[in-house]
């Protein structure tokens, strides 16, 4: 049975053991053949294809793509080896002069491959351009395009693409093959019509891919602008539709130091009406990024990092971002937010996050808008930035939530900016074991009219809040509220403490003042003209009740008649305190707080000069106790 199966396959290969020699020779004869022919052919053909025929190829081939007539004044070079290739210098392309002779760009050196075959039939077919130091000047119109208008192959694909079926459609007579080109150290500047901005790109490097007009293209393009080295990737199976304007499927990302941003989806570089997609944006360095654009926001440098991510889609008359992750700096959100925009109104953003736990000045001053100085306009103009352009409405809420040296908790907040002014607002707050709500308010002229703070504060902890804060000296210890109304003629972010003006108000229940001995008060009223507060600081005043008013202006707070009311005696107060040197002028009296104990714990005035924490006290004599003259 073993022998019987050897011999069916000495059947099976003696056969091939026959012809396959016969098939290596022939290979063999067929490939020595090509490469005899691949090598005549680059041999002979600089005797057969004069440098002429090439380099009006290459002109009828660029003044083919862009509508402009190209002038080459650089004498060509021909290269056969490896492979068939002409390098042309000092390019010039513009338009014909009887058409206004407008100039498009130079290229200092271009480079392309060309087909032999092709060029020894008589026809000139070119692919993977290299171009060296081209300068190029591109314009973009009112409605956001670039000018392709000129009659080049190029416009005319653009003008005659069509989108049907979900695809990209293009007629073959308008179809042709591009390849690869690649950019080396080039310059462009686009001049925007509509914004009146004209922009400056230099060492510009680019590798593109597109092989034929109606096919896909990717793109990878590095360019220096203002200093800043930015890195671009675009990739689209759409591409003539993205550049006509029209909706196309596209990805792109932005590189650099100063800003990473990526987008996949359905957009238009002409309008928003049919964004749809993804996006995603990082800021690493908030201020550097608007150093770089010249741009100014006050009270910015708080905010260092910013990121976005979020899926987008046009809706209505605006922009919808669902999923919305938000961070500034190490705060976190989620939520939804609209931009909506209508002819003749401003724009308007909307929306709610939700934060776990925020810091909110930087987010006060993401929303600090305000044009850079040097770019506003006269004020008198009524065009004096981007409040008077945008308005937001924004809801807040965070588990947790810092504000300056105050921590909050369980915060419903809203962010306010119409009609010149901005309005921030914590509706609801835990604070310090009680509740707190807070209105902040910029007024006209873009923030410059200055601003108003109304802050209250329900059963809170001030013993807390002082230990929190690390506040020296005898200050009121106990469960209190407070009223405070402050405002500013001045912009917030040059405001200092001699601008503002206002009342507080603050009252308690029970509580102490740590440093304050009544007894040793009056011990040393007695003994002493004047005394340090230090001195009578053995034990801590006990009180029932609190109730203090005071009124801010021109750097003092002038207090009125502050009522401390112990179980057996009550303090009084009333002056100014210079709060900018901490210095203070108060007159107070210590007397008995039931009226039957007067003659037990007679009136005390006295007068309290000095600086905070440790004033001097001088007691101040009862006229009516003065010895009579003898």
């Amino acid at each position: 049975m073993s022998t019987s199966r050897h011999c069916r396959w000495r059947r099976k290969i003696g056969p091939v053991s026959r012809w396959l020699p016969a098939f290596a020779r022939l290979s063999t004869v067929f490939l020595l053949i090509a490469l005899a022919l691949f090598v005549a052919l680059r041999v002979a053909a600089p005797y057969l294809i004069s440098t002429g025929f090439v380099r009006s190829g290459i002109e009828d081939v660029l003044s083919k793509w862009t509508g402009y007539h190209a002038e080459i004044k650089g004498s060509p070079v021909l290269e056969f080896w490896p492979t068939p290739r002409i390098t042309l210098n000092q390019i010039t392309i513009r338009q014909p002069r009887e058409s206004g002779d407008k100039l498009l760009g130079s290229i200092e050196s271009l480079s392309a491959d060309f087909s032999l075959i092709d060029a020894l039939r008589g026809r000139t077919s070119f692919h993977e351009f290299h171009l060296v130091r081209p300068n190029l000047a591109l314009t973009r119109d009112e409605k956001g395009l670039i000018d392709w208008s000129y009659a080049g192959l190029l416009a005319r694909a653009i003008s005659g693409v069509r989108y049907e079926n979900g695809a990209e459609v293009l007629d073959p007579d308008l179809d042709a093959e591009i390849g690869a080109v690649t950019i080396e150290d080039g310059t462009l500047v686009v001049t925007d019509i509509k914004s009146a901005k004209t922009y400056h790109f230099d060492s510009v490097t680019a590798d593109i891919a597109w092989p034929r007009l109606s096919g896909a293209i990717s793109a990878v393009v590095i360019a220096r602008i203002n200093g800043e080295d930015l890195k671009v990737d675009f990739a689209s199976r759409q591409p003539l539709l993205a550049f006509a304007g029209r909706n196309a499927e596209t990805r792109t990302s932005l590189t650099s130091n100063l800003l990473t941003a990526h987008f996949q989806g359905i957009a238009s570089i002409a309008s928003l009406s049919a964004l749809s997609g993804n996006a995603a944006v990082t800021i690493p360095d908030v201020p550097a990024l608007l150093t770089w654009s010249g741009k100014s926001i006050p009270g910015i440098a708080t905010l260092k990092s910013a990121s976005l991510e979020s899926d987008i889609m046009s809706s209505g008359n605006g922009l919808r971002f669902n999923n919305l992750s938000l961070s500034l700096n190490e705060a976190s959100a989620t939520g939804v937010m609209d931009l909506f925009t209508q002819p003749g109104k401003r724009p308007k953003i909307g929306g709610t996050l939700a934060f776990d736990q925020m810091n909110l000045k930087p987010f006060l001053d993401a929303f600090a808008l305000r044009l850079a100085a040097g770019e506003a306009e006269d004020i008198s103009t009524g065009m004096s930035g981007p409040l008077r352009v945008l308005d937001v409405d924004v809801r807040l809420s965070a588990r947790r939530a810092q504000m300056g040296l105050f921590e909050l908790s369980d915060v419903g907040a809203s962010m306010i900016v119409t009609g010149g002014e901005a309005k921030f607002d914590i509706g609801d707050s835990q604070f310090e074991g009680g509740e707190m709500t807070a209105h902040l308010e910029a007024t006209q002229r873009d923030f410059d009219g200055g601003g108003k703070l109304q802050l209250s504060i329900r059963n809170a902890d001030f013993a807390a809040l002082a230990e929190r804060l690390q506040l020296k000296g005898p200050l009121p210890l106990a469960t209190g509220s407070l009223d405070l109304d402050l405002q500013s003629p001045k912009a917030i972010w040059t405001t200092g403490l001699a601008d503002v003006t206002g009342r507080l108000h603050f009252w308690t229940g029970e509580g102490t003042i740590p440093g304050i001995d009544a007894a040793a008060l009056r011990t040393q009223a007695a003994e002493k003209p004047f005394f340090p507060l230090s001195a009578a600081a053995g034990a801590a005043f006990a009180f029932n009740q609190l109730n203090l008013q005071a009124d801010f202006a021109n750097g003092s707070a002038e207090m009125h008649d502050a009522r401390i009311a112990g179980a057996t005696q009550t303090l009084t107060l009333s002056g100014v305190i210079t709060y900018q040197s901490n210095g203070l002028a108060l007159s107070g009296s210590l007397d008995a707080t039931d009226p039957a104990k007067a003659a037990e714990l007679p009136l005390l005035p006295f007068f309290i000069g000095g600086s905070w924490p440790n004033p001097v006290i001088s007691p101040v004599p009862l006229f009516g106790n003065t010895p009579q003259a003898q």
